[in-house]
């Protein structure tokens, strides 16, 4: 079964790892220590923890999108039709292509707090060489 230290649920959570040391301490987030001491938090506890952290965070508005990240713009670079906006969300950078008017309308600037939703039907995913087996 992969385990994950305190410091690899933060980043993959995007908490920090105190945050993530509360969780465990409240008793919300099950954690066990390995033979030195540390705490390590299973992979299926740790899936079902940020399940239920994506659920209480729920907006609870109408949407068939269920990728939502919430981020700062750090770019917008318009032409006479189109517009792309840069938003840093976390550790990730996600890049949108709009028409002009849009990001005008919706006042995307630098520094604009924005949330980026995704709907995709061709999502590719793998697995880092380091956790490779």
């Amino acid at each position: 079964m992969t385990t994950f230290r305190i410091s690899e649920a933060a980043a993959l959570l995007g908490v920090s790892s105190d945050t993530v040391r509360r969780w465990v301490d409240a008793g919300k987030l099950a954690a066990e220590r390995d033979e030195h001491g540390h705490r390590q938090v299973s992979g299926p506890d740790l899936a079902a923890f940020a399940r239920s952290q994506i659920a209480a965070g729920d907006d609870g508005g109408r949407s068939s999108a269920r990728n939502r990240f919430r981020g700062i713009v750090t770019e917008v670079v318009r032409d006479a039709v189109m517009a792309q906006v840069e938003i840093a969300a976390g550790p990730f950078r996600v890049v949108s292509l709009m028409s002009r008017q849009a990001a005008d309308e919706l006042g995307l600037e630098p520094g604009v707090v924005a949330i980026a939703v995704i709907k995709s039907t061709n999502v590719v995913v793998e697995i880092p060489d380091q956790e490779r087996v």
